[in-house]
């Protein structure tokens, strides 16, 4: 009987031979998941695994959309949806939705900046003192205030990224220092008249009817392209993809909250027959729209929002992986108060006016609440600019909701800090979720 020992030498010869079925065979498996094709059952499907990994996505905050519309409605049925109401509530809602929107990208790296409020109105008193005493012609205020809340990022950005001072205190400390600033531009007691027309219109005027038609059936056709061409381009290759029918369900439902918000902002809100036609869409719905479509590209089409998610999911990965985290750092600080100089400007334009305490008081609380009931994580690495928006609408129906009830100021705290609450105590079980998961 042979008992012949396999030479190293066969041995390799065999791992030579059989190296390229094997890797082959790895290589395929690798792509399975980039190539597989989903039916809608199987797209179901991978929803329900996803949201049991602890991935939630905006639905908390969708469910509480809806929970609030019920019972306001339910509460104040003849005022609480009245086409009245229902611009009063989307222009209440513009200066947080902005200043929250700027958040997103600063809570996607695991910072905070408390001094975002009053930033937003230290730079509305630059441009009203601008505009007020030496007469600046109002685009150049803007890009003043514009560029004052760059600097304001700047500073903040190389305090933490460079000096590496922990975004809490630098924050806290711009948000006394800035408090002093509005105060000295301004003086105690003082007002600033926003008697611009241009500022004026962005909160108190209305697109005419024609234009709001154009604008809501434009968005709705560029959003139907784009998810087509997307899906056209990812069969194409052979991509995975989702199914044809789930995509044509989901640009009817973003086609009919288009032209159903044009249609309800188009009618006529004037008080009496016999008054002037006084209705349309607010001049400042399209520009939040705009810098959703923006912020939406910029973090999910491009490398630096790319790089974002990564370091937000774990810095110090990201940074051996090339990725220049201080820079990084440094762009999120920055861009969220130039965001905040543009609510500050909203915010002058709706009260018409700025004062020495434009921006402090709730105003950041309220940003940061909509951030985070929106969708976005406290702990980093998860987030979108759509998460400012729906949670930007929460906060400003529950002040709405109410003031329409004639409630006591301290029940909106409580209401509002309870929302907060629940959505930091979602965001912490998901993620443990996740961990557990391994997603």
């Amino acid at each position: 009987m042979s008992t012949e020992t396999p030479r190293p030498a066969d041995t390799a010869d065999e791992t030579v031979t059989d190296s390229p079925a094997k890797s082959g065979s790895v290589a395929q498996s690798d792509f399975t998941t980039d190539t597989r094709v989903q039916t809608v059952s199987t797209a179901i499907d991978g929803y329900v695994v996803k949201l049991r990994s602890g991935d939630l996505g905006a639905l908390p905050a969708i469910f509480g959309l809806v929970v609030l519309i019920i019972l306001f409605y339910g509460l104040r049925p003849e005022t609480f949806l009245s086409k009245f109401n229902i611009a009063n509530l989307l222009v209440q809602a513009l200066p947080v939705t902005i200043l929250a929107m700027g958040l997103v990208f600063v809570l996607l790296l695991g910072e905070i900046d408390l001094s975002a409020g009053v930033a937003s109105g230290a730079c509305a008193a630059v441009m009203g003192k601008l505009m007020v005493d030496s007469g600046t012609n109002w685009l150049v205020a803007v890009l003043a205030a514009a560029v004052t809340g760059l600097l304001i990022g700047l500073l903040i950005g190389a305090l933490v990224a460079i000096v590496r001072i922990p975004s809490f205190v630098v924050t806290l400390a711009l948000f006394l220092g800035l408090q002093g600033i509005a105060l000295k531009l301004i003086g105690e007691g003082g007002t600033v008249p926003i008697h611009n027309n241009v500022i004026y219109a962005l909160a108190n005027k209305y697109m005419p009817v024609w234009l709001g038609w154009t604008l809501a059936i434009v968005c709705a056709l560029l959003y139907a392209g784009i998810q087509l061409l997307r899906w056209q381009r990812q069969n194409s290759k052979g991509l995975s993809r989702r199914p044809l029918a789930l995509i044509l369900v989901q640009v009817a439902l973003v086609a009919v909250a288009l032209l159903g918000g044009a249609y309800v902002l188009n009618l006529n809100r004037a008080r009496t027959p016999l008054a002037p036609f006084f209705g349309g869409v607010p001049w400042g719905v399209p520009l939040v729209a705009v810098l959703l479509i923006i912020c939406t590209f910029v973090l999910g089409r491009t490398s630096y929002g790319r790089h974002l998610y990564a370091v937000g999911g774990n810095a110090e990965a990201a940074r051996r992986a090339g990725i220049n985290v201080t820079r990084l750092r440094m762009s999120v600080f920055m861009i969220c108060s130039v965001l905040a100089a543009v609510s500050g400007i909203v915010a002058a334009s709706r009260l018409n006016s700025v004062t020495p305490d434009a921006g402090a008081g709730n105003t950041l609380l309220y940003a940061v609440g909509a951030a985070v009931i929106g969708g976005t994580s406290l702990f980093g690495g998860k987030g979108k600019a759509r998460d400012a928006i729906l949670g930007g609408l929460v906060i400003a129906i529950i002040d709405n909701g109410l003031g329409l009830l004639g409630a006591k100021a301290y029940l909106n705290y409580l209401i509002t800090g309870g929302f907060l609450l629940l959505a930091a105590s979602i965001d912490a079980l998901a993620r443990r979720r996740r961990s557990a998961t391994g997603s």
